[in-house]
């Protein structure tokens, strides 16, 4: 029998944090998620109080896990509080019962600030910690996910996302942590770092041999980076870009493949839609316009340069 629950809300790519008004006993001013008492298998009742705390129509709200009890403190008092997600078709709030604001952010900072939520600051990191309620990332994690960065050995990138992949699989010690690991990323273009999502630091910590000698530590793969990553730092490395981006025209080229490797070349025009430039060789006697793939060259000097 528990003694509450904290149902987060999330919505596309983001996540919902209510602060706890001044006035309330236990974790005055405080982010939370809506913390709520009742039966917990009455999901009907959760979303209702999730309706009075967000405004957010039980009509729009999905729910997608419910974790299990932890004991947190409020007070002097140790109670058994459960997780639970919902998802949400809206992102329009309306601040009600005991909470006085509303924040939506990207999971990666649940446990500290971003600096956009700050403009114009330049002392605030992304390091500086949030006031939440105690264990609130630790509760989040239960029901959902965060992604967390492996720093490996230059070029070993793919080998240890293998390996990663290929401990998860078996059926020794690590069945424990097969369930709370969800995925391994290497975006070809990022050099030096691995991403894994899962519930918490402390699996990736065990699957990679960081964590108390459970399991042999990896080769190339030193450690995991302190806090959560944001889901921008991955998506900024998903998101297939153009061959013409960073390309203008007026730009000083270097071609890197074909009869004119090596050479270099000032940029005349820009097609995005077929993904090529044209050029004029520096060294042509005649300056004849050349046009090839927008991936063969290489920017060396920009316009504004």
């Amino acid at each position: 029998m528990t003694d509450g629950f904290i149902a987060f809300v999330r919505h596309a790519d983001q996540l919902l944090l209510l602060k706890r008004s001044d006035s309330v006993p236990d974790f005055p001013g405080c982010w939370d998620g809506v913390f709520g008492l009742g039966d917990i298998n009455d999901i009907g009742h959760v979303a209702t109080c999730v309706e009075d705390a967000t405004g957010i129509p039980i009509s729009a709200l999905t729910h997608v896990r419910t974790g299990a009890d932890r004991g947190i403190e409020f007070g002097n008092r140790l109670n058994d509080i459960t997780p639970v997600l919902f998802e949400s078709e809206t992102g329009e709030v309306t601040v009600g019962s005991i909470y006085a604001d509303a924040l939506w952010v990207d999971p990666g900072f649940i446990n500290k600030i971003s600096p956009e939520e700050m403009p114009g600051s330049d002392e605030v990191s992304v390091m500086q910690i949030r006031p939440v309620v105690s264990q609130l990332g630790e509760m989040y994690g239960d029901v959902g996910s965060f992604l967390y960065m492996l720093k490996t050995t230059i070029g070993q990138e793919q080998k240890i996302a293998q390996e990663i992949r290929a401990r998860l699989s078996g059926t020794g010690s690590l069945q424990d942590v097969q369930d709370e690991i969800f995925s391994v990323l290497h975006p070809h273009t990022m050099r030096g770092y691995v991403f894994v999502e899962a519930s918490a630091k402390h699996h990736v910590e065990k699957v990679i041999g960081r964590a108390g000698g459970v399991t042999t530590p990896m080769r190339g793969c030193s450690k995991v980076l302190d806090g959560e990553a944001s889901l921008v730092v991955v998506t900024n490395y998903l998101e297939p870009k153009s061959a013409t981006a960073g390309i203008e025209v007026g730009c000083i080229v270097e071609i890197r493949s074909g009869q004119f490797r090596g050479n270099r070349a000032r940029v005349t025009v820009v097609s995005e839609g077929k993904e090529e430039v044209t050029v004029e060789l520096f060294e042509a006697v005649v300056p004849i316009p050349i046009t090839m793939r927008a991936d063969i060259v290489r920017v060396v000097e920009r316009v504004d340069d």
